[in-house]
């Protein structure tokens, strides 16, 4: 039996250019499952250290699914792990930084934003990993099957319920801001 820890040293560059290829997902990934944009950045290291010492055991073509599984989960703990934490997010200054022509939009756009993370938090996981695939990160229903490891008509019926789910969920939250008078 093979052991990965034992098996031989990867090239830094096959590292690399697994790093160039799927960081963007990953951190989407990451951002979409709750974290925000500094936590993402943090816990998309962690997933490439934990492919980096395991990429001699992952077969060919399937680093993706592999790095969204080790995503899941260290997402999952960074998670919990800002539960326990109680300090706020520095991206209210990233934001002021950037150079917007008019502070109404960025404050739409980041309105907007924190909804969406929110709704999307209040999902069931199994649902909010489908919609986010499906509707953000535009993967066919096939490749998430793959990358879920679900059969494709698993895919398909989570991707309407989550569908269902998320449209339901962005109706009270309209409702909710007519009812208190924020409407706009």
């Amino acid at each position: 039996m093979d052991d990965p820890a034992s098996s031989p040293p990867v090239p830094p560059e096959r590292v690399a250019a697994l790093v160039r290829q799927h960081y963007a997902f990953v951190w989407r990934l990451l951002r979409r499952l709750g974290l925000g944009s500094g936590d993402a950045d943090d816990a998309a290291q962690h997933v490439f250290l934990n492919a980096a010492a395991k990429l001699g055991a992952i077969e060919p073509r399937r680093e993706r699914a592999f790095l969204y599984g080790v995503a899941l989960n260290v997402g999952a703990r960074a998670r919990r792990s800002l539960g326990r934490r109680r300090e706020e997010p520095l991206e209210a200054a990233a934001e002021r930084e950037t150079r917007e022509p008019n502070a109404e939009q960025v404050l739409e756009k980041r309105q907007a934003r924190a909804l969406l993370d929110r709704l999307l938090d209040e999902m069931p996981e199994e649902l909010r990993v489908v919609f986010v695939l499906f509707e953000l990160e535009e993967l066919s229903t096939p490749e998430i099957a793959e990358l879920c490891q679900i059969p494709v008509g698993t895919a398909a019926s989570r991707l309407r319920r989550a569908r269902e789910d998320f449209e339901q969920r962005a109706a009270r939250e309209e409702a909710r801001r007519r009812f208190s008078g924020g409407e706009r």
